[in-house]
């Protein structure tokens, strides 16, 4: 654990390795067998996680909590819980009203107070080895928390609200913001993971302009500000890089090389992107050290970061992330380690339907965990509002990429991205999420 090393990093110096940022979401309750809820609940068992994973991960930097809701539920939105992920927004305070009556939260709403106290106590305890992350809920993420997923009809329809939004949005980020930087946070990081979803133009319609403010705020308060984005944000990139982050994150649907000639243009670090189900759930410890290995070798140390592509999956082995600590702080040894090893191929075969003589539409969603990745569950969200317009006559399916099977089927169909939709075993929308109207459209073209 060095935390100058992500530091130097940060300010784009040379180092003499690579800093190591493990996103110590959900996984870390599997150390003490807890569930998400109880992790995320109490402030005992959140800091004793942390702990433990601090003294196993080996982190140059690591965020103390993982949850793109607390915002959303301090604004009154409910939270549904699953064991294995973290909450999921089930309701949106401005669904039914646009009226934006709402305030920005204060340090003792919802869960605030819990979080800002085990920031303090790891702060206490980490802090002299390892740089911390406060991750805020992105105001993208954020407003489609309150609105639900007619924003993305708003954005055609009514500009001009969605401004409104979103620049609450960033009010919001800004108290986050400062509530965190007060308990110890030395990055503070704007988790948006709807920012794949939409196009340039919109982000420099709706985005550009809050967080170059967000990211300046930031440098202004002498804290590093970091960019998260999750899905295939190929798009964005460029547009991420010019409100001038010191730091983008990117998931595994990205060419991490091609994005990072991007970043490397606009001086910004480039953050990522380990296969949190292929390699990192489903893989041993020599897979997990060879894909590090890889990504070292193939991006260098300067303006990099090794990370996980996201928030892993609860059932990720610690074993693993014990692999890629020892890849990170000695690759010559993993390498003489590696020198014979070859991976198993995948036995595992699934039989697709019989799309031709379906009795009626199909629609498949193939995506990380609509319980644990926002842009999944706002895809999923859109397709079950289906359900509500034809019912039984049509049927929709979800496979997780957390599952084997997924990953054979995903394969067979020629996925590359999540979340992806399909209807009758064709790709109609691929990490983008389309308009109700729009869905409909398609789904009575098949019918």
């Amino acid at each position: 654990m060095n935390k100058n090393i992500l530091f130097q990093t940060l300010n784009h110096e040379k180092t003499e390795r690579v800093p190591w940022v493990p996103y110590t979401g959900v996984q870390i309750g599997s150390l003490q067998g807890c569930n998400a809820e109880k992790l995320y609940r109490s402030s005992d068992l959140l800091l004793k996680c942390l702990k433990e994973s601090n003294r196993l991960y080996s982190p140059d930097g690591q965020p103390v909590i993982f949850d793109l809701q607390i915002e959303a539920e301090a604004l009154g939105a409910n939270l549904i819980w699953a064991d294995k992920a973290p909450p999921c927004v089930s309701s949106h305070p401005l669904s039914q009203n646009k009226n934006i009556n709402l305030t920005v939260p204060k340090k003792d709403q919802g869960r605030i107070p819990m979080v800002l106290n085990v920031m303090r106590e790891f702060k206490k305890y980490a802090g002299h080895n390892t740089g911390l992350y406060g991750l805020i809920t992105g105001p993208l993420t954020l407003a489609s928390h309150l609105r639900g997923t007619d924003i993305f009809m708003d954005m055609y329809d009514d500009e001009e609200y969605v401004k409104k939004l979103i620049n609450f949005s960033l009010e919001v980020c800004l108290a986050m913001s400062d509530y965190y930087i007060e308990n110890g946070m030395d990055v503070i990081a704007s988790v948006d993971p709807l920012v794949s979803q939409i196009s340039p133009d919109c982000f420099s319609n709706f985005l550009s302009e809050p967080y170059k403010y967000l990211f300046g705020y930031l440098r202004k308060k002498q804290v590093f500000g970091s960019f998260f984005v999750c899905g295939d944000a190929t798009k964005n990139i460029e547009m991420m890089s010019m409100t001038k982050p010191d730091c983008i994150s990117i998931d595994e649907n990205i060419n991490i090389a091609e994005a990072k000639k991007i970043t490397d243009r606009h001086n910004v670090v480039i953050s990522g992107n380990l296969q949190l189900t292929i390699v990192m759930l489903l893989g041993n410890q020599q897979d997990n050290m060879k894909a590090a290995l890889e990504l070292i070798d193939s991006l260098g140390s300067q303006n990099f970061i090794l990370a996980p592509g996201c928030d892993m999956p609860y059932d990720v082995p610690r074993e693993n992330l014990v692999a890629v600590a020892q890849a990170v702080q000695n690759p010559q040894a993993a390498k003489q380690m590696l020198s014979s090893y070859t991976k198993a191929r995948s036995n595992i075969t699934v039989v697709l339907p019989d799309y031709k003589n379906l009795k009626k539409p199909l629609i498949e969603l193939i995506t990380l965990d609509s319980a644990q990745c926002a842009a999944c569950g706002y895809m999923k969200s859109t397709a079950e509002d289906m359900l509500k317009i034809f019912g039984d006559k049509i049927e929709v399916i979800e496979y997780k990429f957390t599952e084997p099977e997924t990953i054979a089927r995903a394969g067979q169909l020629g996925i590359k991205n999540v979340p992806s939709l399909l209807i009758n075993g064709k790709l109609k929308y691929s990490s983008i999420i389309p308009p109700k109207s729009e869905l409909e459209k398609e789904i009575r073209a098949v019918m």
